[in-house]
């Protein structure tokens, strides 16, 4: 049975917490070992042609290996601006459970991200869960949008979506309500993402979701609305050996645009094509043209948690879309290291776009999600 929020634990490492984090060791160890750049034998993988059905597809796929349901979005208060991340992954160990039945049998895991961007202060807050899908302590449910683990949720209420996380003295209370139906990228949702046919998922996004909540940082609330972007992604391989990870892109602009931007970066330093969607204002997406399509790095960072080296600020020209964009991170140290629940480094912030499209000024907010630059992700999430 899935918890309430009366059941969240405030009062340090319970009983029960430290009981959960022996059981998960093993599947943690097991999260990170399992080999991922090709498919598993048991486990489906993407091909086209798959016909979405909404709400069902919002809800967990069992059939594939890995999935995730990914918030990410630029807010503001009355005197402060701010970008947050609530992910929730699901990774399945098996296709099918142990014959015996128990409430602590090992079948899917799921670990969590959230994470904050203080603008006015340069504070980036990140904290991480992990459970098992066990006595209500993590789960999603199979028709709808119902994703959580401990009292960290996503939730699908009337026609809007209630995100709810709080770690040590920061919390996040948001409603998202869809400006526009799914975009399905790619092939209709089947997203191919390398050169081998096994390197596919099923792809889709809320690109424009109106948002209003409050966070709540040291004790004091903050009223914010503003603009969230969700992912929602399943398959069962998507790295090669060769390939240490990726670089993706969601911009909004201020037209009532969006852009998604995404390519695999091989280890040898080059990287594979670049593909995306542009996403009108009212009119129905399209899949970007890669001709002369180019994303530069145009200064870099270094963190000093883990010394890795992200490339920092970018310009991204689209000629199909007559559009040049300058972006630049809000703030420069946006690192999240997970040790205790998907083991990987990645960067993931939120940043500001700005520049020319056909002519005319253009303006806007986004995230950029960065992997690989600390260690490979071939064989991890």
């Amino acid at each position: 049975m899935r918890r309430n929020d009366t059941d969240r634990d405030t009062t340090g490492l319970g009983d029960e917490k430290r009981f959960l984090w022996r059981t998960v060791t093993l599947g943690m160890l097991v999260l990170v070992l399992l080999p991922f750049p090709g498919v598993a034998e048991d486990f489906a993988r993407a091909v086209p042609g798959r016909e979405f059905v909404f709400p069902q597809d919002h809800g967990k796929h069992p059939d594939f290996q890995t999935e995730w349901w990914y918030f990410t979005g630029n807010l503001r208060s009355d005197h402060n601006r701010w970008g947050f991340q609530l992910t929730f992954f699901r990774r399945a160990l098996a296709k099918t459970p142990p014959p015996w039945r128990s409430a602590w049998t090992v079948r899917d895991v799921y670990p969590a991200h959230f994470a904050l961007t203080d603008g006015k202060s340069g504070r980036f807050f990140h904290a991480e869960l992990i459970a098992r899908e066990g006595p209500g302590l993590a789960g999603a449910a199979p028709d709808n949008l119902d994703v959580w683990v401990r009292d960290w949720s996503a939730t699908a209420e009337d026609n809007s979506i209630r995100l709810r996380a709080r770690q040590d003295d920061c919390d996040l209370d948001l409603r998202l309500i869809p400006v526009k139906p799914p975009v399905l990228h790619g092939n209709n949702g089947y997203s191919r993402k390398g050169i081998s046919p096994t390197q596919a998922s099923y792809y889709y996004s809320f690109t424009r979701l109106k948002t209003q909540g409050v966070l709540t940082i040291n004790g004091t609330s903050h009223s914010v609305d503003g603009y969230a972007w969700m992912d929602h992604e399943f398959g069962s391989s998507i790295l090669l050996e060769s390939q240490v990870g990726w670089d993706w892109f969601g911009i909004q602009l201020d037209d009532g645009s969006e852009i998604m931007l995404f390519y695999l970066r091989n280890k040898d330093g080059t990287r594979d094509r670049i593909f995306g969607t542009f996403v009108p204002r009212e009119t129905s997406p399209v899949n970007l043209n890669p001709q002369g399509l180019s994303i530069e790095a145009t200064g870099t960072w270094k963190s000093p948690h883990t010394g890795a080296v992200y490339p920092s600020g970018w310009r991204v020209r689209i000629p199909s879309l007559d559009l040049d964009l300058e972006m630049t991170p809000i703030l420069r140290d946006q690192e999240l290291s997970t040790g205790r629940s998907t083991s990987i480094v990645y960067w993931e912030g939120a940043v500001d776009a700005r520049g020319v499209r056909a002519g005319a000024p253009v303006q806007g907010h986004g995230y950029v999600e960065l992997t690989g630059y600390a260690q490979g992700m071939a064989g991890r999430l």
